[in-house]
């Protein structure tokens, strides 16, 4: 009965046809399934099964009544009653009748004359179910060859039942004289369509066309169009309109206007490839370019293009061969922000071809940098070309190990600043054993050849980071245990497991400071590189010396509850100075120590603290929290920070320097459909954190409040965003977007 309620609410809400044009009553409710007549032998086969049938022999007619059921090549039938005139080939079929194709859309009518192939046919008073759950309504219909061409017709993706069963208005349709749907082109096309919101007509499009929502493409057309206001730009409109070049091409173009300044021009294109795809898109403009240091009324500020481009692409050559590229370059440095397109401060090149097999891996790789950051000198951005790398992994027969071999050279160069090249090799031995006890015993030799070459050294600020002039060597070697012994035990309801480690590393002195420094700048002691055989993050430093690291993990499984917490701290065991820089946690002989404590409770919770702690004065130098709570409909998410790594004012690096910050987020759902979101970024940083910084210590860096509604069918949105970092002409001030989705209609 249900399904009768929800045949009659589509056809009155839809096409206004009579109540009785679906009147599908039960046992013949629902669409046909495969197993209610025999699986046809061959395609020339048609199979059914009814309660009762009668042959007239002489005009060769099959009369099936009762729950008839008939099967073809994919196609079903279902109907009170058919007559099959095995002469003509005619189906007509009357009395609750559905037809459902191979696609699995499905026809219900009142009565319904088909070709014997059950394909092709008219129909009376009709309804279409699309398999993706979009209806059609209309008073009568045709198919030939796939193709249903309806007339006094209807369409919609929305419910027209509520959530007690009974019929309802969809919060949108279109309403059309002739309504053609071609399965083959994926399209539904429409002659003197109307669009009606909530029962209201509000738009007339005479030759409306859109996919059918099967996700197998579409054709040319506009999208939906794009309506914000900003405080820099003014009003914006923006009408996509997407062409479709080819099953494996596409492009978009999307105008926009706006009230304060010029329009612009973007344009998306997209193809698919035998061995992979690419993309590009850009946008172009006419107007004022403010420098990124200005501050008020510049009078120096020249009109000129303006404008971004944006381009990936990815290759599979053959099964061991990549080669991936991107690119992305702006005019200006505040141009990205202007518009709206991006917040990043710097943009990236890059290429790359890789081999990768089982047993090695080959990168030959490239990358520039274009700084969009106030006060950063373009020269000073690095060129890497070429960066080659290859490993090679080699099972070690003799005593069971793992051999790796790596081969790495790199040469970065600069506009305005220090060039540097570099190549070197490696080998490393692991071993892996368990013990009797149950200990797991690692043991690890590494060494490593290194030659650079470094020149324009004084354009460096930090001289830490510089190194000596002209060629230098440098051999690194190390030797590690690393010991772990895992207890295992039942804890409540569930299982815990405690696991204390050890790890003893010897390293010869190493030279470090006559090196340049490009990739190991940014380091600070955490749970993640404790136990790591060299803390330092790129190859550029190693940390000498011997030491012994000790920790221990905690980890429990319960129903619905899992709960880790990590703990550790190193000890050199020579008291020579450390390269480590003063505030990292590492540079005394005693490290910090530093944790994670991670907890989940089902879906609904999951906590993540780190933690860094002075040896010392136990104070807290690295604090972090990411918290998320609540459902996939109501949640908050929790995010804080603050390094404080006591790093005396003439010391600190700019990669060194401490920051606080926290960030929140959420969506409440306060009804079915209806939802509210925001989330905001708030700049903590003051003299207390960084005695460098002129913040006062609570600065806004963007705020954002929105309000949804999205259900099966139909998505309105309004959001509200105030950013508060200004550069260049991209100020600060409010934000207002539009969006209006109509599901099903567009690309």
């Amino acid at each position: 009965m249900r399904k009768f309620v929800a045949i009659l609410a589509v056809t009155t809400a839809l096409a206004g046809t009579p109540v009785g044009a679906q009147n599908l009553l039960e046992p013949a409710a629902g669409p046909p399934s495969q197993g209610d007549a025999p699986t046809p032998a061959n395609e020339e086969e048609v199979t059914f099964a009814s309660d009762t049938i009668t042959y007239d022999t002489n005009a060769e007619v099959v009369v099936s009544t009762g729950n008839v059921r008939m099967a073809r090549q994919g196609d079903r039938l279902r109907a009170d009653r058919v007559e099959w005139n095995q002469k003509t080939g005619e189906v007509r079929a009357s009395g609750n009748v559905a037809v459902v194709n191979s696609g699995g859309d499905t026809v219900y009518g009142d009565s319904v004359v088909l070709t014997d192939s059950l394909r092709d046919g008219v129909v009376e008073n009709l309804l279409l179910v699309l398999n993706d759950g979009g209806r059609l309504a209309a008073k009568h219909g045709v198919r030939k060859d796939g193709v249903s061409t309806l007339t006094m017709a209807a369409y919609t993706p929305c419910a027209v039942l509520d959530s007690d069963g009974c019929p309802k208005e969809p919060i949108w349709k279109i309403s059309a004289t002739k309504v053609v749907h071609d399965p083959g082109k994926h399209r539904i096309s429409y002659d003197n369509a109307r669009i009606s919101f909530m029962g209201t007509p509000i738009l007339w499009l005479p030759g409306l066309s859109h996919p059918d929502g099967s996700g197998a493409g579409g054709g040319s057309g506009f999208l939906l169009p794009q309506v914000k206001y900003s405080r820099v730009n003014g009003a914006e409109f923006a009408l996509p309109y997407y062409f479709q070049l080819a099953p494996n091409r596409d492009l978009s173009i999307t105008p926009h206007v706006y009230s304060k300044v010029l329009p612009s021009i973007e344009a998306q294109y997209r193809q698919l490839t035998s061995n992979g795809a690419w993309q590009a898109a850009g946008m172009l403009t006419y107007g004022t370019r403010v420098p990124i240091n200005s501050v008020g009324a510049n009078p120096n500020s020249d009109r000129t293009f303006r404008g971004y481009i944006d381009a990936n692409g990815k290759f599979q050559l053959d099964p061991y061969w990549t080669i991936s590229g991107a690119t992305r370059l702006a005019s200006d440095r505040s141009f990205m922000r202007r518009y709206d397109i991006s917040r990043d401060s710097r943009l990236r090149t890059t290429i790359n071809a890789e081999r990768i097999d089982n047993d090695s891996y080959l990168s030959i790789s490239g990358w520039a940098v274009q700084t969009l950051r106030i006060g950063d000198s373009q020269g000073q951005q690095p060129i890497a070309l070429p960066l080659i790398d290859y490993r090679r992994r080699i099972a070690d027969p003799l005593l069971g190990g793992i051999v790796s071999l790596q081969a790495n050279t790199l040469a970065i160069t600069r506009t305005g600043g220090q060039d540097t090249q570099r190549a070197f090799t490696s080998a490393r031995w692991d071993l892996r054993r368990f013990t009797g006890f149950g200990q797991e015993l690692t043991l690890t030799a590494y060494a490593r050849g290194d030659v650079y070459h470094t020149a324009n050294i004084s354009s460096t600020i930090t001289p830490s980071y510089r190194g000596d002039p002209g060629w230098t060597p440098r051999g690194i070697g190390a030797l590690a245990a690393d010991l772990k012994w895992p207890f295992l035990g039942p804890f409540l309801a569930g299982s815990q497991r405690i696991t204390p480690r050890v790890q003893i590393v010897a390293t010869p002195r190493t030279k470090n400071l006559a090196i340049p420094n490009e990739d190991a700048r940014s380091i600070d002691l955490e749970d993640s590189n404790l136990f790591a055989l060299n803390r330092f993050a790129g190859y550029d430093r190693w940390e000498d010396g011997n030491r012994v690291t000790y920790g221990a993990e905690w980890s429990v499984d319960v129903p619905g509850i899992a709960f880790s917490t990590v703990i550790g701290q190193s000890y050199r065991l020579n008291s020579r100075p450390s390269i480590l820089p003063p505030g990292t946690g590492l540079d005394g002989r005693f490290s910090d120590i530093v944790g994670r404590t991670t907890l989940q409770y089902g879906r609904f919770l999951e906590i993540t603290h780190r933690f860094r702690v002075d040896k010392n004065s136990l104070s807290i130098r690295r604090n972090e929290l990411d918290a998320t709570i609540g459902s996939r409909k109501t949640y908050a998410t929790i995010g804080y920070l603050r390094l404080n790594r006591n790093i005396p004012t003439s010391a600190i690096p700019e990669d060194l320097r401490d920051r606080e910050e926290a960030r929140l987020g959420g969506r409440v759902q306060f009804a079915r459909y209806w939802s509210i979101f925001g989330s905001t970024t708030i700049d903590l940083t003051g003299p207390k954190e960084d005695p460098l910084s002129t913040a006062d210590g609570y600065q806004p860096v963007r705020h954002r409040l929105g309000l949804l509604y999205d259900d099966d069918c139909f998505e309105l949105g309004v959001t509200w965003r105030r950013d508060y970092d200004a550069a260049g002409d991209a100020r600060t001030g409010n934000t207002f977007l539009l969006r209006v989705a109509l599901k099903n209609l567009g690309r």
